[in-house]
């Protein structure tokens, strides 16, 4: 099983990841995020001089894809999380479960401000990064296979497994628990 998460920068993509795969901790569960992918710095095009890590030119995709589908193979399931967890098809093709989380911008701007992991970003670019979300980073086909949640509280843990049927996917592909 593949599970996509998307979502604005500090939506709790990593979060639920790493809550999911502990939740999972009885099957075989790899965690792939997408920072993990960013291209050199010097291969990540610029706005302002500053680096655009918000474009999905700042991700080696086909690396991260390529991730996915080894990882595939050797695990139970596999969590793609990314803010452009859903900007290719090729990603999407492959999901079977797909997770949006959204925040309202007063939540965004309130952790945003916060999050000094890279240093103190200038205003224009927290604005910037909210922008780009809305160009690059919003899943844009919703259906029975995709749960939008709000990120602004703690997520519901039984709604995320209910949603996944972990159970029913252990069963059919014959897993162990």
């Amino acid at each position: 099983m593949v599970i996509g998460i998307g979502g604005v920068s500090n939506a709790g993509k990593t979060t639920l990841a790493s809550r999911l795969q502990k939740q999972l901790g009885q099957l075989r569960v790899k965690v792939l995020c997408q920072d993990d992918y960013a291209k050199p710095i010097n291969d990540i095009p610029r706005i302002r001089g500053h680096v655009d890590w918000e474009t999905p030119e700042s991700i080696d995709l086909a690396k991260y894809y390529k991730h996915i589908l080894e990882a595939q193979r050797s695990h139970d399931i596999v969590i793609a999380e990314g803010l452009f967890a859903f900007c290719d098809n090729h990603f999407n093709r492959h999901y079977d479960k797909r997770i949006f989380l959204t925040i309202n911008k007063k939540t965004f701007w309130e952790r945003k401000s916060k999050d000094l992991r890279w240093g103190r970003e200038p205003d224009w670019y927290i604005e910037h990064i909210w922008q780009s979300h809305f160009r690059c980073g919003v899943i844009k086909v919703v259906n029975d296979k995709t749960l939008v949640i709000s990120g602004d509280q703690m997520v519901d843990m039984d709604q995320i497994l209910d949603f996944l049927k972990i159970e029913e996917h252990i069963s059919m592909y014959n897993i162990r628990a």
